[in-house]
């Protein structure tokens, strides 16, 4: 017979551990929806739908993952990896336009 002193305790939940996910989702979940309904508007497939998946999935895995102190870092690089895919054909629609404008 076993006593509740015999069961194993898991380590309490981080009371920060919301803070990197919502950081990076506020400014990128709106531009990823913007984003999304950009490039599918028309019908097209491109090699940007490859970087709005990513960016989809790494922010679902940012939040996601267990609230203990452990995982603070695999949350955060997660969340920051997923708002650079978003704003990855951002910089390049941004880039490209800079490079038409001066020649």
């Amino acid at each position: 017979m076993t006593t509740q002193n015999d069961a194993v305790q898991l380590p309490a939940p981080h009371k920060t551990w919301w803070k990197a996910p919502l950081v990076t989702s506020l400014p990128g979940l709106p531009l990823l929806a913007w984003e999304y309904s950009l490039y599918w508007a028309d019908g097209a497939t491109s090699g940007y739908g490859l970087f709005l998946y990513w960016a989809m999935a790494l922010f679902a895995l940012a939040w996601a993952l267990p609230h203990r102190r452990s995982v603070r870092t695999y949350r955060t690089v997660a969340a920051s990896l997923g708002l650079g895919f978003v704003l990855l054909p951002v910089m390049l629609v941004l880039l490209l336009g800079a490079a038409l404008a001066s020649s």
